[in-house]
């Protein structure tokens, strides 16, 4: 059976490795399993960046740069079944955002863990798109009938809100208009994975890395230098264990430099268990991850160069044509059920 697939990573600040190993690399890789009758979206979702503060000035310039990183980490954008867009550029995403706003309840979204983490102590500076922005994720979502939605056990909330929001509005006007996503267990089970990939901070491995300034040796960017981000790798935080395990509850740490060590490498957790597990240098094991590291990075920004702003704003172009032509499709059938167009 045909199946649809739809993923994207904002825009706000360069790219980082927990970016690259978390979303991209998947679905560089599921991109190549697909069949023709398969479908799959790639979006910039550039109006979520709004919702974290935000340079106006490079937000444009670092949407290219989104999709030139997937280009030159293999994405085929001359795939007939694939469509690249940014999700400003779909207007159906903000009108189909207000629709369904109005069918989502507000203690629902006040659970939701990442508005509830960054409103804590009534922090009156939170926006409002912060706690409505996942109604906004089930959009994008919903629009094209996505199956399987790639995202890491922090939005799982989310993407649980897009299945919860399709059921209820076919439910109220009795009618299949939107396609639930998979459940999450279908999810894993489909990208092959036990739980969401969760990259950690370098030098805190209790959060997931991120590209804030507040974290800077903890975070390696995609456009570090190769050698720089060795060191990082060279300066992780782990423990006073003294031996090796894959155990993210006691050792975090070095968990972490496993796990990285094992997506850059084609390795199967099961494989770099049986290499590592009960091994006691600290060193010997950040210097293979440190390796391994560098060498990606030197090849990936190679690729880099070969794709400049001009060819991915052009890309973008294409694919914006054909995804607001079926976003506008689904958006015509809600229009209509809720009284909004014959």
């Amino acid at each position: 059976m045909p199946k649809t697939i739809l993923t994207g990573v904002r825009a706000n600040n360069s790219l980082h490795l927990g970016n690259y190993l978390g979303a991209i690399l998947p679905m560089v890789k599921t991109q190549k399993t697909l069949q023709p009758d398969d479908k799959f979206f790639f979006f910039v979702p550039d109006l979520h960046s709004f919702t974290t503060p935000t340079d106006h000035t490079k937000l444009f310039g670092l949407s290219l740069e989104n999709v030139r990183t997937y280009l030159a980490a293999g994405l085929d954008y001359t795939k007939s079944n694939t469509v690249i867009y940014r999700q400003s550029h779909i207007p159906a995403h903000s009108e189909l955002t207000w629709i369904l706003s109005c069918f989502s309840y507000f203690g629902e979204m006040g659970r939701m863990i990442q508005f509830k983490e960054k409103s804590a102590g009534k922090n009156e500076t939170v926006s409002v798109g912060l706690f409505t922005y996942p109604i906004l994720m089930a959009c994008d979502i919903l629009l094209y009938s996505a199956d399987y939605v790639p995202v890491g056990e922090d939005q799982r909330q989310h993407l649980e809100l897009a299945r919860d929001l399709a059921i209820r509005f076919n439910h109220k006007f009795e009618q299949e208009i939107f396609v639930p996503p998979k459940p999450w267990k279908e999810q894993m089970d489909f990208f092959e994975q036990d739980k969401g990939v969760r990259i950690r901070s370098l030098q805190n491995p209790d959060s997931k890395m991120s590209e804030s300034v507040e974290d800077p040796k903890g975070t390696i960017l995609l456009n570090d230098e190769p050698k720089l981000a060795a060191k990082k790798v060279m300066s992780a935080v782990t423990d006073t264990l003294g031996v090796i395990n894959w155990d993210w509850q006691n050792q975090p740490g070095i968990t972490n430099l496993l796990q990285i060590l094992s997506l850059l490498s084609g390795q199967s957790e099961t494989e770099i268990r049986s290499i590592w597990t009960g091994k006691t240098s600290y060193g010997d094991l950040k210097k293979e991850v440190a390796l391994a590291v560098e060498n990606f990075l030197t090849e990936f920004q190679a690729n880099l160069t070969k794709f400049s702003p001009e060819i991915a704003e052009k890309i973008l172009i294409e694919g914006e044509t054909k995804a607001n032509e079926i976003a506008n499709k689904k958006l015509k059938q809600v229009q209509k059920v809720v009284g909004l167009a014959r």
